[in-house]
């Protein structure tokens, strides 16, 4: 059988980079995100001649390698390679199986939306069901962060994984000994449709590396830098905030909120922002939206408006003039998804 897989991508609302360690293991960290309709996919099909094939098609990377042994994750493909190794050690996966992962993202690499993560998370589900592990999700997410932050050790934080997993509008909790609680939050489908219609979601233009950003994210926490520090306790009660205007459908109070979460923001590392960035948001500000913010690190990527769903048209055409990808933003409430076809004879 062939398996399939798709895990949703990310907008983060509020509290992002209270996930990050050491500010999560000390202080607790605390965010709220939504998934959208991009999906990051995996498509894995079981093979005769030996041989472990990896394709990333939107990147137009293509790898071949024995079957059985570890491959070493230095570098190519390393998340493909990475997922493929976690499997093997834990004795998961039968060595002697030869098979191709191929892999399509629906936004481009450093898009803030949690796409890599989300692809991990996609490769991995592939293979729990290829192999009919028994993992929860919970365990998908804790294993997805593993891979990629203790094997692999890409710079990140924890909800992008948590996220994709379990999809929908989340308010996800991070706790002292590496204790994740995702709490589904349940609004009233009126308010759904209302928050829907009053997002924009704008592309940069920038494709950015956040491993620079998080570092010096994480050194500004490691020193307990004031200004850094105060910033993410601000971002962290952002979020307990945005959450409960949400459930009361208060889209003027979440903009005013997200304004506020995108100063704090820009507090943790001097690189969250740039004059084109900030050009972007003056120009959705005056087209008439209550407040935008990056969506991930910062520095480029997805910005995302809240504006009065009568103006959303209008912020859009003011966007796509200054030169942006601007358009709506539909809302998902699945997680990562599996199913089966038949290979064709």
């Amino acid at each position: 059988m062939i398996v399939r897989s798709r895990a949703p991508l990310r907008l983060g609302l509020a509290g992002g980079g209270t996930d990050l360690s050491p500010f999560c293991d000390e202080y607790g960290g605390a965010v709220l995100n939504c998934t959208i309709d991009r999906y990051a996919y995996a498509f894995l099909e079981p093979r005769q001649d030996g041989a472990v094939v990896f394709r990333a098609r939107d990147l137009d990377l293509e790898e071949k390698h024995a079957a059985g042994g570890v491959i070493d994750a230095a570098d190519g493909l390393r998340l493909h390679r990475g997922i493929y190794n976690s499997f093997l050690r834990r004795g998961v996966l039968d060595g002697g199986c030869g098979l191709t992962v191929t892999t399509t993202v629906d936004a481009p690499a450093g898009s803030g939306l949690g796409s890599s993560s989300a692809l991990v998370v996609a490769i991995c589900e592939a293979f729990r069901a290829f192999c009919r592990a028994p993992l929860g999700l919970y365990d998908l997410a804790h294993l997805a962060f593993e891979i990629e932050r203790v094997d692999l050790l890409l710079a990140g934080g924890k909800q992008d994984q948590y996220a994709a997993a379990f999809g929908g509008i989340n308010f996800i909790e991070f706790l002292r000994g590496d204790r994740v609680v995702v709490n589904p939050l349940r609004v009233d489908q009126q308010i759904i449709n209302e928050f829907e219609t009053s997002l924009v979601a704008c592309f940069s233009g920038v494709s950015r590396q956040s491993a620079k950003i998080i570092e010096q994210q994480t050194n500004n926490m490691q020193k307990r830098d004031p200004p850094a520090l105060k910033a993410l306790m601000e971002l962290k009660d952002a979020a307990h905030e945005m959450k409960d205007a949400l459930l009361r459908g208060d889209m003027a109070l979440m903009g005013a909120i997200l304004d506020r979460s995108w100063l704090s923001k820009k507090q943790t590392s001097d690189a969250i922002s740039n004059d084109s960035l900030e050009r972007m948001f003056d120009t959705g500000r005056k087209a008439g939206a209550y407040a935008g913010k990056i969506s991930g690190a910062g520095g480029g990527g997805f910005i995302f408006f809240l504006v009065p769903p009568t103006e959303r048209s209008s912020v859009i055409g003011k966007l796509r003039g200054a030169g942006a990808e601007a358009g709506p933003v539909h809302l998902t409430s699945k997680g990562v998804e599996t199913w089966t076809v038949q290979p064709r004879i």
